[in-house]
């Protein structure tokens, strides 16, 4: 593993892509890690990704990084939970990455959408800029918003807002309310 210390979950997650890639699976970053991308810098402990996958395919996925040396929590949601299952990985030194096995009304195409950013010599793939900002409506605790807020207003270059209006709509009406509210706040 590249990480020999705390603080360097993006290190234990560029282990995480080298395993997800062996085995064919697609990902995208998340969290305050795709922020960054998005031109928002924001203070994270762990490195936070989503897959498209069943808790049973979470389980098998983890006993795959198991036999790869990583500490493994497989955490399922309740029925009603947004979120059905999350892989939760860990290296000697406390760092995380946490596997989101989707989110409950997220749009499959997320992943075609993704942007390639290099790092260390890895091309990783991070979460596209509205698919980022319906998420964290999606999501809509005050952090959220402020987050939702950040990358609409950093945003470099045009943003498609009938994708991104699109994407949240899929999330359910308070995610859509919430992004009325980001884009009323943010000219």
């Amino acid at each position: 593993m590249r990480a020999d210390r705390p603080g360097q979950s993006a290190l234990l997650f560029l282990d995480v892509v080298e395993v997800l890639q062996h085995e064919g699976l697609a990902y995208a970053a998340i969290g305050a890690f795709a922020l960054a991308v998005h031109g928002t810098v924001r203070a994270s402990t762990d490195v936070g990704a989503l897959l498209f996958s069943t808790p049973q395919q979470l389980a098998t996925l983890g006993a795959v990084f198991e036999r790869a040396g990583f500490a493994t929590e497989l955490r399922r949601g309740d029925p009603d939970d947004p979120i059905a299952g999350m892989l939760i990985l860990g290296d000697s030194h406390h760092n995380r990455v946490e596997l989101l096995g989707g989110l409950r009304g997220m749009d499959p195409a997320i992943f075609s959408r993704t942007v390639e950013v290099p790092f260390r010599g890895v091309s990783l793939r991070f979460v596209g800029r509205e698919d980022l900002i319906a998420m964290k409506c999606f999501a809509g605790a005050p952090q959220d918003l402020l987050d939702a807020q950040s990358a609409y207003c950093n945003a470099q270059g045009p943003l498609d807002l009938d994708l991104l209006r699109a994407v949240t709509r899929r999330f359910g009406r308070e995610a859509a309310d919430n992004l009325e509210q980001v884009l009323v706040h943010w000219p």
